[in-house]
């Protein structure tokens, strides 16, 4: 059995002296993992990193089996965000995310498109967090895991500004009440296509990082990735300065 797609590379690990086990997401399968022969060496190395956008190629006998894996580089992604700190803290988390919370060989074609929209203008800098975030909570959507961000009944005017962390209900302020200090604060960007500040992408990936780790990870019994924790500590320190 075999096939050939695009993909975008996820996780790659090590695998004997040369070898690697590499991870890749395509639209009509989903995350699928195969041997890279030669993927740990000095000639193929650059080609396996996360974040690179390839023409993959699987075989194997079974469609089970690990299998191996083959690509060509189509957008080196890793290597052009290496010289940009949050590009490349943004490259690690979307792909470590996406490793670690979608099932394997489910495909995901919104969630593929969107991931590859996002590693393509990784140079956009700060004002790319808006597009991650409303990246993240169609992910959880697909995994049924989805925020509800339902307009308030009609006659009432007034926005929604908060989510429950235990049910994911968006609510008004109003409604929100003596309940307000435990709930959490819902940014406008994800109720309309705006880019935001950097407050609001800092209250954006706490919210979608609440619901990832409590249901996407935790339902798993992993944690949030590091990298994920490492972007929502740069979008907190960018929401510091421009408060200062």
């Amino acid at each position: 059995m075999e096939w050939d797609d695009a993909a975008i590379v996820l996780e790659v690990r090590p695998y004997g002296e040369a070898d690697a086990i590499a991870a890749v997401m395509t639209p009509t399968r989903g995350v699928h993992r195969g041997l890279a022969r030669g993927g740990a060496s000095r000639a193929r190395a650059a080609l396996w990193q996360p974040g690179n956008i390839v023409r993959a190629r699987w075989v194997g006998r079974l469609s089970e089996q690990l299998g191996a894996l083959s690509a060509e580089l189509v957008h080196p992604a890793a290597a052009l965000a290496m010289e940009d700190p949050l590009a490349l803290a943004m490259l690690r988390a979307l792909c470590a995310v996406a490793e670690g919370a979608l099932p394997e060989r489910v495909a995901h074609e919104r969630l593929f498109a969107g991931l590859l929209h996002l590693l393509a203008h990784l140079a956009e800098g700060p004002a790319l967090f808006a597009d991650i975030i409303r990246w993240e909570a169609a992910l959880l959507g697909e995994l049924g895991y989805g925020l509800d961000l339902s307009p308030p009944p009609a006659g009432r005017n007034a926005p929604l500004a908060f989510v429950s962390p235990r049910t994911g209900r968006a609510v008004t302020e109003s409604d929100a009440g003596e309940w307000k200090p435990r709930l959490l604060p819902l940014p406008r960007l994800l109720l309309h296509d705006e880019a935001g500040t950097a407050a609001d992408w800092r209250d954006g990936l706490r919210l979608t990082g609440h619901f990832l780790a409590r249901d996407a990870f935790g339902l798993q019994h992993r944690p949030l990735p590091a990298a994920r924790l490492a972007l929502y500590d740069r979008a907190s320190a960018l929401a510091e300065t421009q408060n200062a």
